[in-house]
Parts: structure tokens; C-alpha cells; sequence
């Protein structure tokens, strides 16, 4: 089940809601499942539910994982820096797929504290979500995919890549600046300790 073109989750709690609705065949579920299931219209949807993938550790533990993620990431980045008014991923992404008993061990670990982080957020520090601000946003995120394949040899740097870019589509839905800076505080700390353990 989708969410219609006019309607997106606008908070941690909607989303999951979405990912829990999800009609499939079989016992496993594609990328594309959950890209409909968020809708392709915005980005901070998208980008909360790529943070959430790489975060959830019976699902972002999974080799390859923060990879996937990555793609996914950086074509959308580019994507909201062109434009772009839908999201378009290729076949060969949107067909890769995680069980369906990973997905709702995933969905019960996130509705815990969902209620408790949708509270918290709210509109504030508008001139960090405007234009600009939301430009930043993507530079971030593209740079935050570019870093992903290495974090998988760095132990617990996917983590914080998820958590920024979670942190990122929690600002964009709720327009919190303050989220914002958060994440880029996290994005740019991230991106540090793993180019410090390579080189």
C-alpha cells in the first residue's frame, strides 16, 4: 500500500505506519515496495527511510546493506539538486530486497521511541530550511552516500551515517533547523573518523 502523491508521511510515526502497510508477494520486500510506500515526490521521506534501513541493526548489519543505501542516497541528492520534481531509481535498485521478517522486526525496534522523537520536533530556525539550507542538505547527503561503501570496513561508522541521514529527513519533514544543524554536526564528525581510520 502507497501513499498518494498529495499525502506523505510527516512524521517518524506516519512513516513506519506506511512500512507497515506494505502489500507484497511473498516473504520479502523490495526497495521499490518501500519507495512506494513513502511516495516519490519527497525527499525527506526518502531520506528518513534510508537512514532508518541503515540504522535498524537486524537490517543495516546486513552486509551490503549501507551500500544499497548508498545509491539510493546519492541519486536522490542529485536528484534534489536539480530539481527535480519525482525520484526516479533504476530497476536494477529498486529490485533489491530485504526479508519481510527482517522488515518487521525493524518496524517494532523504530515504533518504540518514535512517539517520544516525533515530539520533540517542530518549525524552527526557518532561514536553515530554506533554498539554500535544503541545497546543503543534499551536498551533505551526496557526500554522507560517497562515504558509505568505506564505512563498511570502518566498525560503527554506518551508524552514524544513518543517524544523519535519519536526522535529515526528520528536518525536512518537520522544517527543524535545529535537526539540521544536528545532522550536519553528525554527517561531517562521521565523515571525519572514517577518512582518519583509512588514511
Amino acid at each position: 500500500m502507497g501513499v498518494s502523491e498529495d499525502h506523505q508521511p510527516d512524521s517518524l510515526g506516519q512513516l513506519i505506519e506506511c512500512l507497515r502497510q506494505i502489500e507484497h508477494d511473498g516473504d520479502r520486500v523490495s526497495l521499490g515496495d518501500l519507495f512506494d510506500a513513502v511516495g516519490r515526490r519527497s525527499f525527506g521521506p526518502l531520506l528518513l527511510l534510508a537512514g532508518l534501513v541503515t540504522l535498524a541493526p537486524v537490517i543495516g548489519d546486513i552486509p551490503g546493506i549501507p551500500t544499497l543505501m548508498a545509491s539510493m542516497v546519492l541519486l536522490v541528492a542529485v536528484q534534489l539538486l536539480l530539481r527535480r520534481e519525482h525520484f526516479w531509481l533504476p530497476n536494477w535498485l529498486l529490485e533489491r530486497s530485504v526479508s519481510r521478517q527482517s522488515l518487521d522486526k525493524a518496524i517494532d525496534w523504530l515504533r518504540k521511541p518514535a512517539h517520544h522523537i516525533d515530539r520533540l520536533l517542530q518549525a524552527r530556525l526557518s532561514l536553515f530550511m530554506g533554498e539554500v539550507g535544503v541545497s546543503v542538505i543534499a551536498v551533505s547527503c551526496a557526500l554522507i552516500a560517497l562515504a558509505m561503501p568505506p564505512m563498511e570496513l570502518v566498525p560503527f561508522t554506518a551508524n552514524g551515517a544513518g543517524l544523519a541521514l535519519t536526522g535529515f529527513g526528520l528536518a525536512l519533514i518537520a522544517k527543524d533547523g535545529l535537526m539540521a544543524l544536528l545532522a550536519l554536526v553528525v554527517t561531517y564528525a562521521t565523515v571525519t573518523v572514517v577518512a582518519f581510520n583509512l588514511f
